[in-house]
């Protein structure tokens, strides 16, 4: 799965690529929006919100000091929709400018656009309320489940570990890759420390991310190595 696009490095037609993305992505996609509701509507409701949760925000908050508000804070802004979208549009730049292949370059934008409109749409028809603690950052109009920070971080930045994979200097290759994991886990625990989401909305907006990546990663149908 890894390397499917170095073993079949051929350019899809038009219309092979909007039936691929439409198929083995949005379809999929609107799998996963389902779920979400499905279990956004089973926290809110018969869960009764899951109070036993707050207990963990309190306790990041009652451990709260200066030097990890700031680190939390850069944390934080590496999730937000400005800094993903120019990053996203960097990387794709600078990989197509490098491979020639398009197809593969927007891998990161695919992730993080289907990542977005899965998040968007479920936060709005589930609208959880933010834990009930200090809240260090403004709070965004959209409710807290799920975390659209952990996701958008859990889209790009498993989509370009992926894509590091393809970095010739071994060093360099697995110095990236390690970054790129650990950034959504760093993000989701910023976002409980500074009182903006509850653990289950870092865990299922780590999820929505992370399959978003997949699919995006899958999108495209590759012939198999030929032995």
């Amino acid at each position: 799965m890894i390397h499917r696009y170095e073993i079949d490095s051929s350019a899809p037609s038009r219309s092979d690529f909007w039936h691929d993305l439409g198929r083995r992505a949005a379809l999929p996609g609107l799998a996963v929006l389902a779920a979400l509701v499905a279990i956004g509507f089973l926290i809110t409701g018969p869960l009764g919100g899951l109070p036993g949760e707050a207990g963990i925000n309190e306790v990041l908050a009652d451990a709260r000091t200066p030097f990890l508000d700031q680190a939390t804070f850069l944390v934080s802004l590496v999730g937000n929709t400005e800094f993903v979208i120019g990053l996203g549009a960097l990387v794709i730049g600078l990989v197509w400018w490098r491979t020639r292949e398009w197809w593969f370059a927007i891998i990161p934008g695919i992730a993080v656009a289907l990542q977005a409109v899965i998040f968007m749409a479920s936060a709005a028809v589930v609208g959880r309320e933010r834990p009930d603690v200090e809240q260090l950052d403004h709070a965004p109009p959209t409710s807290s489940f799920p975390s659209g920070h952990t996701g958008a971080a859990a889209a790009i930045y498993l989509s370009l570990a992926l894509m590091a994979q393809r970095i010739p200097n071994p060093a360099l290759r697995v110095f990236v890759t390690v970054l790129c994991l650990l950034m959504p886990f760093a993000m989701g625990f910023s976002r409980l420390y500074r009182g903006m989401h509850s653990m289950t909305d870092v865990v299922f907006g780590f999820l929505n991310g992370a399959i978003c990546a997949y699919l995006a990663w899958n999108y495209l149908r590759r012939e198999p190595a030929r032995n």
